[in-house]
């Protein structure tokens, strides 16, 4: 294949332990090269046999209808190297379940002189890299989607400082339907009118501290994270200047902030859920016990 990248060398990017080819396809970082074991297999070419990339079976997250969820992904194609040599290659998955769903690395190759390992280096891959964002996340931020997904890009190339700035964003600026989520699930929990009297103010309040801070004991007992206010550890991560910190701080702050939305989000799902199953279940049992006492 015609170079198209920039060749790294070993030099250039010293490798760490060796790790599996599947391994590198599914866990290695865009950005990030890796001594890699056994990179080799041979391929027949008319009467002759040519090194090959030995390409696994990986397993990857799968977004189809079909699928929603980890599904065994097989390659397509032949991927010709050589030894001593870098070559580069786009290798591309299809999801064995569905046939619908692709993933496409972009990678360089280095065989070793000897044997069947070498070292890859991961310029890229699409769709993006880490675990999928929830659909339930990307529907209560509703406008700031396109922010939160550059965010995650960011916070998967270690890009702190500009992961921290998109989440803040994200956040502050859906704050308000966050809030609204928290006053549905208080109110289908059955909480107090104070209560909810608090939650639809703390919407209307334009900064987000001041919001958090008016209703930091209306948060629904089933929301708390590790008996924490979720928002208030959001309110915690996002007070953190960003002149103040390093990348690497943002970074972990950036992650934090990430991590604590989602779960706050699929609390909030599962407590909306939960009373919804309880409040069907009651239903149907009233409706057994008013046939039984008709037949009487």
């Amino acid at each position: 294949m015609t170079t198209l990248l920039t060749p790294v060398t070993e030099e250039q990017n010293p490798p760490a332990e060796r790790i599996s080819l599947k391994t590198f396809f599914e866990s290695c970082q865009p950005g990030k090269g890796a001594m890699v074991d056994e990179i080799i297999a041979s391929s027949r070419q008319g009467n002759s046999y040519i090194p090959v990339l030995r390409v696994p079976l990986v397993q990857l997250h799968c977004d189809s209808d079909d699928c929603q969820g980890v599904r065994y992904f097989a390659h397509t194609g032949i991927h010709a190297i050589k030894r001593e040599s870098t070559t580069e290659h786009f290798v591309e998955f299809i999801c064995r379940h569905c046939r619908k769903t692709k993933k496409t690395y972009a990678v360089t190759v280095l065989p070793d002189e000897e044997g069947d390992n070498g070292y890859l280096f991961k310029f890229g891959e699409e769709p993006p890299f880490g675990p999928p964002t929830p659909a339930k996340v990307i529907s209560l931020i509703g406008g700031e989607r396109d922010y939160f997904l550059k965010g995650r890009r960011c916070e998967n190339q270690g890009l702190g400082i500009a992961a921290f700035a998109y989440y803040r964003r994200v956040v502050e600026n859906q704050k308000g339907r966050i809030l609204a989520e928290v006053h549905r699930v208080a109110a289908r929990l059955g909480a107090a009118e104070e209560v909810l009297s608090e939650l639809v103010a703390a919407q209307a309040e334009v900064q987000f501290s001041k919001a958090i801070e008016s209703i930091k004991h209306a948060i629904p007992q089933i929301l708390l994270i590790n008996g924490h206010n979720p928002l208030m550890l959001l309110h915690s991560a996002l007070s953190e200047g960003l002149h103040a910190t390093t990348d690497d701080e943002c970074l972990q702050l950036a992650t934090s902030i990430r991590i604590v939305l989602t779960e706050l989000v699929d609390r909030m799902n599962v407590a909306l859920k939960d009373e919804a199953e309880l409040t069907g279940a009651v239903n149907h049992l009233m409706k057994a016990i008013g046939k039984q006492k008709a037949r009487k």
